[in-house]
Parts: C-alpha cells; sequence; structure tokens
C-alpha cells in the first residue's frame, strides 16, 4: 500500500448549522449515501463532554421544519424524556 492510497480516505462530510437554540441544534451533515437525500440531525449539548453530540436523525426536511418550528416537539424526541407539551392547568 502506498503513501497515496492511504492519504485518500474519505473525509466526513462537513457539518452546516441550520439553527442553533440551546440545548439543541438542527443540523445538516453531507447527504446519506445510500439514497442521496440530505442528512439531517438535531444535535444536544452535552454539559460533561463540552460538545454537541447526536440525539435524533430525522427522516426528512419536513420533520426538520416541524422541529424547528415546534421547540416542544424537539424535546418530546429527546431520549431523556425532558418535559414537553406541559399544560398550564389540568382538569
Amino acid at each position: 500500500m502506498t503513501l497515496t492510497s492511504i492519504q485518500t480516505t474519505k473525509k466526513p462530510p462537513k457539518t452546516e448549522v441550520i439553527l442553533e437554540r440551546y440545548p439543541y441544534r438542527y443540523i445538516r451533515r453531507g447527504n446519506i449515501e445510500l439514497n442521496g437525500m440530505p442528512d439531517y440531525r438535531i444535535q444536544k449539548y452535552d454539559e460533561w463532554m463540552k460538545k454537541y453530540r447526536d440525539m435524533y436523525l430525522l427522516d426528512n426536511s419536513i420533520q426538520l421544519d416541524y422541529a424547528m418550528e415546534d421547540f416542544e416537539y424537539t424535546k418530546w424526541l429527546d431520549p431523556e424524556g425532558v418535559p414537553c407539551y406541559v399544560r398550564d392547568v389540568v382538569s
């Protein structure tokens, strides 16, 4: 194996931040190799590690739009069980 063949390894796709709403951010990380569609994700800031980590891989741009528009939906997707859609008055 030559040095040039080692250097031609594939680079990870560039992360494009679409919207940041602490502790979440909505990103696009290139395209999905299988179908060529954009790879949209929601990341959550990890206080312990001091960096963002993937929290949820979105299905499509419609789900991305909905998650950015409705912040409670983003919290509903959070696997840590963050309270969401909380009522002011319970009857």
